[in-house]
């Protein structure tokens, strides 16, 4: 076997240099594909977030109408129009809110620390580890728990 010669080895070096450098434009074009993916991606999601809020502020309008309308009655002293007009707000802010998926948690029945926060435990004649009492409601949005219900648990009766 003979050493190949010069021309041949040029040769070689020429067509390991095309493919580093088809290699190394395939590296370049991928990068630059996955630049604009990333760029789209986020443009995508700062536009759903912006329709999420749209969507949400659209929904609470009329809330804010009727604030405005209780705080009306309420400089003129018409404590009735003033009650409704709250029991109004009240409604129509839950209302949106539970269209969003916003779900009260639900408080009857035995303590459950997922959904729970015991404020403290208080002697009851009701069975040991039931809420006796709602400090502050829970709400769940979805099943992600936005905030525990602030409950008071039945303790051991006292023995007195």
């Amino acid at each position: 076997m003979t050493a190949p010669t010069k021309a041949e080895l040029e040769e070689q070096l020429a067509a390991l240099e095309a493919e580093r450098d088809e290699h190394l434009n395939d590296l370049k074009r991928v990068a630059a594909d996955f630049e604009n993916y990333r760029k789209r991606v986020a443009r995508d999601q700062e536009s759903l977030v912006a329709r999420a809020h749209e969507r949400l502020v659209k929904e609470l309008l009329p809330v804010l109408d009727d604030l405005e309308r209780a705080l009306s009655a309420a400089e003129e002293h018409e404590e009735a129009k003033l009650e409704d007009g709250v029991r109004l707000v009240h409604r129509e802010l839950a209302d949106a809110l539970q269209r969003e998926g916003l779900a009260e948690i639900e408080t009857n029945g035995r303590f459950d620390p997922h959904v729970h926060e015991a404020l403290l435990a208080q002697p009851s004649e009701e069975e040991e580890g039931s809420v006796i009492e709602v400090v502050q409601k829970g709400y769940k949005l979805g099943d992600k728990v936005l905030r525990p219900a602030r409950v008071v648990v039945a303790g051991r009766p006292s023995e007195d």
